[in-house]
């Protein structure tokens, strides 16, 4: 599917659990969308994106047909043994065999024609399901009995005139939604003016060089950071991280960023499904906290920020909050996007918008109740530093390629 002071720090963070395997992708056609009609679907696709024997991660996306979906409820059966260990966007209960999850409010509306990913899931034992519903109809079909309105007179306008339809989509979609995703984001290859945009492709040696420097705070052992000809996402080169275990064994490539840098995009890939126990894979100087680093990494098979002057995590470490993040799959190149301004922070995988990883200054249940305890957090931050610091007996090795940071959102 597809920086120049190092330093690093003895604190604990968060690990990215994540399986290995092939991309493969299984559409199942199946589901309508409420009110339930066959019109309201074209399509849905259970798509394996990681499948390592023992399990798999999925994701479940839905193509509206010629009318849009305003709420879904989505339905299946698992084989025997299987279940469900977390889903991420979703609201969701298994029982037996049987899957059930529904919108979460922000991703229940799907326009007519458009493809939208509804939610992520880590599967344990088993395959995929079978036949999957949406609202209790199955793509194409009628709907049920319990989900048919009550018969009454029809006093409809004429179908014939259009502007009247009652079920007609809006033309446009709102735009005053600040997490709206732009529509035609630029290749990575392309630079908007006043950033900052590097795939390493001016890397002359074996080890990364020029505006970027090497090194680990602390001590330093067996992880090594070079520049690679044979992996890459765009271009001819990337940088590898070998990351060792053990805290002494990590990693980073830093160099400095502008005074008002609030954008960041990085191209990540990982070669081993990542463990329960906490790693960092970014990390970042915040001269507003003492000097202390600002970690993205991840910790119970979720993505996480985590920050190192109190240990406060994004998302909160309940299983609800878990939920509302997302694990990173290996083996394929995976675009991290996040703005740190004004005391808030938003943070996009291949695009999407994690509802978990979102400081929006409201403390919310499970997301950032932890983080805003304290006030007044508005970092300034002086460095970005890409590798790899784990803090159990876990070795990884990443490569990262594509790296840009500036004002402006650059895109995937």
């Amino acid at each position: 599917m597809e920086q120049s002071r190092i330093r690093s720090r003895r604190r604990r963070f968060g690990a990215v659990a994540v399986a290995a395997g092939a991309m493969v992708a299984s559409a199942v056609a199946v589901v309508a969308a409420n009110p339930a009609h066959a019109a309201a679907c074209e399509s849905v696709d259970y798509t394996v994106v990681s499948d390592w024997g023992a399990g798999h991660q999925a994701t479940v996306s839905l193509t509206a047909g010629t009318e849009g979906v305003d709420g879904w409820t989505v339905g299946f059966d698992l084989p025997a043994g299987a279940t469900v260990g977390s889903a991420w966007n979703v609201e969701w209960t298994q029982t037996g065999t049987a899957f059930t999850g529904s919108d979460v409010g922000w991703n229940a509306a799907v326009a007519a024609g458009q493809t939208q990913e509804l939610f992520g899931l880590i599967v344990n034992g088993g395959s995929g399901p079978g036949e999957i519903t949406v609202n209790g109809v199955a793509c194409g079909g009628e709907p049920s009995q319990t989900s048919e309105e009550p018969s009454t007179p029809d006093t409809s306008p004429s179908p014939e005139d259009p502007t009247d339809d009652p079920t007609e989509e809006p033309t446009e979609e709102p735009t005053e939604d600040p997490t709206d995703e732009p529509t035609d984001p630029p290749e990575p290859g392309e630079c908007p003016a006043g950033a900052v945009c590097d795939g390493f492709e001016d890397q002359t040696g074996t080890v990364p060089g020029g505006a970027w420097t090497v090194g680990a705070n602390d001590c330093t052992g067996t992880g090594t950071a070079t520049v690679d000809t044979a992996v890459f996402n765009s271009g001819s080169r990337s940088v590898r991280i070998d990351g060792g275990e053990t805290y002494c064994n990590h990693v980073f490539i830093g160099r400095e960023l502008p005074a008002d840098t609030e954008w960041f995009r990085v191209y990540m890939r990982h070669s081993t499904p990542q463990p329960q126990s906490h790693t960092t894979m970014i990390a970042m100087e915040d001269v507003n906290d003492n000097g202390s680093d600002l970690r993205l990494g991840g910790q119970n098979s979720a993505l996480q920020w985590n920050r190192e002057s109190d240990d406060a995590t994004l998302p909160e470490q309940s299983p609800a909050g878990v939920a509302l993040s997302e694990p990173l799959p290996v083996d394929v190149w995976t675009c991290v996007e996040f703005q740190i301004a004004g005391g808030n922070l938003s943070t996009w995988v291949d695009g999407a918008l994690i509802e978990g990883l979102v400081v929006d200054g409201v403390p919310t249940h499970d997301v950032d109740s932890q983080w805003l305890s304290r006030a007044g957090w508005n970092p300034t931050l002086v460095d970005l530093r890409l590798g790899w610091e784990s803090y159990g007996n876990d070795a990884d090795t990443l490569w990262y390629d594509d790296v840009a940071f500036g004002t402006e959102r650059i895109g995937c």
